[in-house]
């Protein structure tokens, strides 16, 4: 793969530079506080997995904008395909004159996403979204109207989605009253409860069946790899064990692959490590190189349950982002990025595995494919500390490197790399990481 960018971290002024420091008083001139930034370093053009910023810095990219250019920044292709659909057709919503991208692009969705049944799809603009109308068409389908989420949820910040999530700061404080029928449910997190698959959801089950009651349940969403949440993987087993209370309760079992999904963990969903075939999917983030993308697929007679007018938007699917998608799905294959994003968890694996034995302040080390977390810890214990992630944080940006936060307790450094990221990026960027975590213990 070509990349207009060098594939190397080079600094040339302090972080942030000049431009950046101007750009930033700009901001806050003229842009909500409440859309808060990890970094105020402006970016100005990307290649693969390295950033450029508008001081010429270059830095190495370990968020992808959250998981979502996957395929690695400004990819080559995707632009292409976009920039040529932008010269045909722009919009004109797709339940008022259709188009192909968006049929196209459905029909690919029915292919990819786990289960060999009879699947239809619904574009939509972002994950909240596509969670919103998976539990639209779930309340539909059903009769149902009570939702279940697991703890450290992130679902979306929509205010039905919001109240799906789990922790209240900073996305649900103050921003109450909430929908009700919505209930979190335990989890499996073994790093914190030490709990084989299978013992983990006997706890889920009983708790949903003496709090909630399973005969009042429409579905139960779930994030196969938990991102904000922390990467949590629960332990093998459990989503078997949820998905049968499900079958057997009539409640359908919704995977939230908006963060995990579309190549990024070495599998198209993330769910497949489960091995348990959902009865519904959401997909946003990866699905188009970076453009405004989401989708929710699943089984023909439950999506089709929905009244015609019942689920749509105004730009849902839209023609340049559908394009967009087209040619990402063509990359992934064509790369086998797939392949790529078993490479870096190998890669990452090698060079950061040890460090739970290496720095007391890292409790645990958990990833899969390019969906890596380092859960910190104050050390000789398990007590979160999320003083040590602000500092690893403070240093790595300082430094040219963008890993994220994430965790119940803001106590989990999060990375999220392009699946074409070099072994040499992931250990320069393990290098500057590591000089924070040395300093803490």
């Amino acid at each position: 793969m070509d990349f207009s960018v060098p594939q190397e971290r080079k600094l040339v002024t302090e972080l942030p530079g000049p431009k950046s420091v101007a750009l930033q008083a700009r901001r806050e001139a003229s842009v909500s506080r409440g859309a808060g930034t990890l970094a105020n370093i402006y970016m100005e053009r990307g290649s693969g997995a390295i950033l450029v910023d508008v001081d010429g810095n270059q830095l190495i990219d370990l968020g992808c904008g959250i998981g979502v250019t996957t395929i690695g920044h400004a990819n080559a292709d995707v632009a292409a395909a976009a920039a040529e659909q932008a010269t045909k057709l722009t919009h004109t919503l797709f339940t008022v004159t259709p188009y192909e991208n968006y049929v196209r692009v459905a029909e690919k969705l029915a292919e990819i996403t786990p289960g060999d049944f009879e699947k239809r799809s619904v574009l939509v603009n972002s994950g909240a979204e596509a969670v919103e109308n998976a539990v639209k068409i779930a309340r539909k389908f059903t009769g149902r109207r009570v939702i279940l989420s697991l703890d450290h949820a992130f679902h979306g910040r929509t205010n039905l989605t919001m109240a799906m999530t789990y922790r209240p700061w900073p996305e649900r404080a103050g921003m109450g009253p909430f929908p009700g029928d919505l209930y979190s449910v335990p989890i499996s997190y073994p790093f914190r409860d030490g709990l084989s698959g299978e013992e983990a959801a006997a706890k889920t089950i009983d708790y949903i069946r003496t709090h909630i009651g399973a005969e009042e349940v429409a579905a139960f969403f779930v994030e196969p790899i938990q991102g904000d949440g922390g990467i949590i993987i629960p332990a093998d087993g459990y989503f078997r064990a949820i998905k049968t209370f499900c079958e057997e309760n009539g409640i359908l079992f919704v995977a939230d692959e908006i963060q995990a999904g579309i190549a990024r963990t070495g599998a198209w969903y993330s769910i497949e490590h489960h091995g348990v075939v959902p009865d519904i999917v959401t997909t946003a983030k990866g699905i188009a190189g970076g453009f405004p993308l989401a989708a929710v697929t699943g089984r023909a007679e439950v999506m089709d349950a929905v009244q015609p007018g019942g689920v749509g938007g105004t730009f849902g699917g839209n023609p340049v982002s559908t394009a967009a998608a087209l040619a990402t799905f063509e990359v992934i294959e064509r790369e086998n990025l797939i392949g790529e994003a078993q490479r870096v968890e190998k890669a990452l694996w090698a060079r950061i595995g040890d460090w739970a034995d290496r720095f007391a302040v890292v409790g645990e080390v958990r990833g899969k494919g390019a969906m890596f977390g380092i859960e910190l810890v104050k050390p000789g214990t398990r007590e979160p500390n999320p003083e040590a992630l602000k500092a690893v944080l403070k240093h790595a940006t300082a430094n040219g490197v963008i890993p994220l936060d994430a965790g119940s307790w803001d106590s989990v450094l999060r990375l999220l790399p392009s699946v074409v990221i070099s072994e040499e990026l992931i250990d320069d960027a393990a290098s500057v990481i590591e000089e924070a975590l040395a300093k803490l213990g």
